[in-house]
């Protein structure tokens, strides 16, 4: 395994304030161009820090690149200065949420790129999951993290935010990242996750439910829901999609969550099951 060294610097710039790792591997930094998709769509990344994948970035595509340190900004600034001038680099410096609070990061479709702070990594793909000029979505998160968006129905991780990400599209894990391969060495191991967007889904009721519905993920979903919503209600929903009172959060699809949503809290479109949670429903 070849090892990068890091230089002093790279271990000075890094401020736990914005929970800064510089990913600094040659060879993860190549896998994650080829992960992306073969377009000329506009590339949106949070967080360059460093810059060392930006600089493959802007080979190839128009960038726009968010960054909330000035120290990195300055130093970005000096790094890029014919591709700013070019055009080929719009650089951002600020909060990249702030951002978002006024509209979608980009004035048309783009694919998000980035190396995600742990601490903000949930909320800024829920933030892109929602953006609708957002087409795609490649991030480095934890593993743990990325695991919970990849789950499938039935798998223990399976969660509120696998429903959610499968609601916007299909989801991948691609592939770990150990720690060695980040300047300074995070205590964790990373994951890279994919998201291809077919739709941009923002309902806050929706949201509201599959957090009460995986409140305890140990529990029954009658018991999450019942919560919330009248028991009776609840078991004649769950007895008319054919699910077993008995059923776990974990283990409902997510075609039946968006159908269970419709039945207890409103209208609401669903989508169609994918063979496997076809497959999954009638194990159920």
């Amino acid at each position: 395994m070849i090892k990068h060294h890091p230089r002093p610097s790279d271990e000075k710039r890094a401020k736990k304030k914005f929970g800064q790792n510089f990913l600094k591997d040659e060879r993860i930094l190549r896998k994650i161009i080829e992960s992306m998709p073969a377009d000329d769509l506009k590339v949106v990344e949070i967080g360059p820090g460093l810059g060392d994948l930006t600089r493959f970035l802007v080979e190839n595509k128009d960038v726009t690149a968010y960054e909330v340190d000035k120290d990195l900004c300055e130093h970005l600034r000096q790094r890029f200065k014919t591709p700013i001038e070019n055009g080929r680099l719009k650089l951002v410096c600020g909060d990249v949420l702030s951002h978002w609070e006024a509209g979608s990061l980009a004035d048309g479709p783009y694919r998000l790129v980035a190396n995600l702070p742990y601490y903000i990594a949930t909320n800024i793909i829920l933030r892109a999951l929602k953006d609708r000029h957002c087409r795609s979505l490649l991030v480095m998160v934890q593993k743990e993290v990325a695991e919970k968006f990849a789950a499938e129905p039935g798998e223990k991780a399976f969660s509120a935010l696998s429903v959610l990400a499968q609601t916007a599209g299909d989801v991948c894990r691609c592939f770990d990242v150990p720690p060695e391969a980040f300047v300074p060495a995070p205590k964790v191991v990373s994951s890279i996750l994919r998201i291809e967007k077919r739709a941009s889904p923002d309902d806050i009721g929706f949201e509201t439910f599959l957090k009460t519905a995986f409140t305890q993920p140990r529990k029954t979903l009658a018991k999450n829901l019942s919560a919330r919503f009248d028991r009776r209600a609840v078991m004649e929903a769950l007895t008319g999609l054919g699910l077993s009172p008995s059923v776990r959060p974990h283990e409902v699809a997510t075609s039946l969550y968006h159908r269970l949503y419709k039945q207890l809290k409103g209208d609401v479109d669903g989508r169609e099951e994918t063979p496997g949670e076809q497959q999954l429903s009638k194990q159920q």
